[in-house]
């Protein structure tokens, strides 16, 4: 498979007024052509700092280390005005709350044709008509009309497919949707996620789906990422970490999400607190709520290294895995 998108070695920190925050340490994934990454974890874990550091959008007192090659441009520390030749046209991101990425005064046709003005040099008018005709092809109903319409017209729903339809626009390489279906009701989630892999398998595009709801992966992603305290600690094809985790922290998010199949009167999650990216835990970060610690795991860092299958772990423990042993 060809491979859009090449991480190396790819770190984040904040600087704070008397220490850093080293948001994502580490980081090394690829992407290949068509394919779907999910990158899940807990709040804090990393997951949307590390891709709005490849789009270049981090604050102002972050810094990026690292490489993030497409093809042979590297992406990281690039200058704004040249990033600005790859973002929206060769990689996009549809961002968490499509209520304050879209511009409340302007409207929705407007905000969708100067994405086609800018990159691709279409005129106003058939900018405009592209950007209905993609409306209606994201399930937008009354394209036209809505075009017409300011975001605060529309629903969650409607104004997260016109994200989406933003995104599309200029066909990228690779789309990056970052909690896409999280204030969405379930049965706008499965529509959403329907559409995603409809979309990627229409334009050929790499999707990277971030989420901490491991319920959104499953029919949709290829291969997962699963991250703790700014680290990957596990990655692997869904349908391998779904069925065989090899990581106690990928064990306890599974089993502390409600499944259909299985009725129980309540759900087993992970104990404790994830931690502070300022004042990590010495050894694993997961230690204090794993149930299968040693002592080597306070004291050393686990690197993440080959778990067989083609898989990878951070994780010094080797033993067998069940539920109700995830402390």
């Amino acid at each position: 498979m060809k491979q859009v998108l090449s991480v190396q070695d790819m770190s984040v920190t904040f600087a704070l007024h008397n220490s850093e925050v080293h948001a994502v340490r580490e980081m090394n994934f690829t992407l290949g052509e068509g394919e779907t990454l999910a990158v899940v974890g807990e709040s804090g874990s990393g997951k949307s700092q590390a891709f709005l550091a490849i789009m270049g959008l981090l604050a102002r007192n972050g810094r990026t280390g690292g490489r993030a090659m497409m093809g042979d441009v590297n992406l990281i520390g690039m200058a704004p005005d040249q990033l600005d030749r790859y973002r929206g046209k060769d990689i996009a991101m549809i961002f968490q709350d499509p209520m304050t990425s879209l511009n409340p005064s302007l409207k929705v046709k407007t905000q969708l044709s100067e994405v086609l003005v800018k990159h691709r040099g279409f005129d106003r008018d058939k900018a405009t008509k592209s950007a209905v005709e993609m409306l209606e092809r994201v399930g937008i109903p009354e394209p036209v009309k809505r075009a017409n319409a300011y975001p605060h017209q529309l629903s969650g729903g409607m104004r997260q497919r016109v994200m989406i339809a933003m995104a599309l626009l200029c066909q990228p390489k690779i789309l990056i949707a970052d909690e896409p279906t999280t204030a969405l009701d379930v049965t706008v989630q499965a529509q959403m996620l329907d559409l995603f892999k409809t979309l990627t398998d229409d334009f050929g595009t790499s999707l990277v789906l971030i989420t901490h709801d491991l319920g959104v992966v499953a029919g949709v992603a290829d291969r997962m990422m699963v991250m703790y305290g700014g680290r990957a600690v596990e990655k692997g094809g869904v349908d391998d970490l779904f069925y065989d985790p090899r990581h106690p922290y990928t064990l306890g998010l599974l089993h502390s999400t409600p499944h259909i199949a299985k009725r129980a009167a309540r759900l087993d999650p992970i104990q404790g607190l994830p931690p502070s990216l300022e004042h990590l835990p010495k050894g694993c970060s997961f230690n204090p709520r794993c149930a299968f610690a040693f002592d080597r795991c306070l004291v050393e860092r686990p690197p993440l290294g080959d778990a067989g299958d083609g898989r990878e772990k951070a994780c010094f423990y080797e033993g067998p895995m069940a539920y109700g042993q995830v402390a």
